[in-house]
């Protein structure tokens, strides 16, 4: 998982935000924080997924923005994916799919076969559902920046029930107790999944 400078993301110590940006910003700043012993329990988010990053402080800020691009070191979070059939110069990677009889027989009876067919399935599945989809992405992220910040807080089980259930109303009074950063954080994750 290469990291890329426009990654943008979030740090938290405990339950106040350190900063937010560009990635290698990020780190630099929460890095002088950890070496003053300003900061104790660091979480850094994706902006966009609320996915960890997760980052080794230890050494100079030269080794650890190295430990970042360094392939040896990211090997074992990447898959190794096996070349076989198929066209890998365009990405396509062959996996395996179980359907009934009938599924194949349909799949295999259509122009240009089984893989043709459904390649136009997907992606007519994916046009007609991508709201649906980037509403389940950003709830997504919304639950997992709650899970990670929120989830010994008050209210935390009803908040997720109100977010999932498109509550705007319960959902913004449950996180509207909750400490100032991490409520403004989930207030701007939510704004895609609340917006009119």
């Amino acid at each position: 998982m290469n990291r890329e400078n426009n990654q943008y993301c979030t740090a938290f110590d405990s339950s106040r935000c350190i900063t937010s940006g560009e990635l290698i910003e990020v780190i630099k700043t929460v890095k002088e924080k950890v070496d003053t012993g300003e900061a104790l329990s660091v979480l850094i988010f994706d902006d966009g997924s609320s996915e960890l990053i997760e980052v080794d402080f230890r050494g100079t800020m030269e080794e650890v923005l190295s430990r970042l691009s360094n392939p040896v070191a990211l090997e074992n979070s990447e898959k190794t994916i096996l070349r076989g059939p198929g066209r890998p110069k365009l990405g396509v990677i062959p996996r395996e799919v179980t359907l009934l009889p009938r599924h194949w027989e349909w799949l295999n009876s259509q122009p240009g076969g089984a893989s043709v067919a459904l390649r136009k399935l997907v992606e007519e599945a994916r046009r007609m559902n991508s709201d649906r989809d980037q509403l389940r992405t950003a709830q997504g992220a919304v639950y997992r920046f709650m899970s990670a910040m929120a989830g010994d807080l008050p209210g935390f089980e009803e908040a997720a029930r109100a977010l999932f259930a498109l509550n705007y109303e319960k959902f913004s009074e449950i996180v509207t107790k909750w400490p100032v950063d991490i409520r403004f954080h989930i207030q701007k994750l939510s704004g895609s999944v609340f917006q009119e």
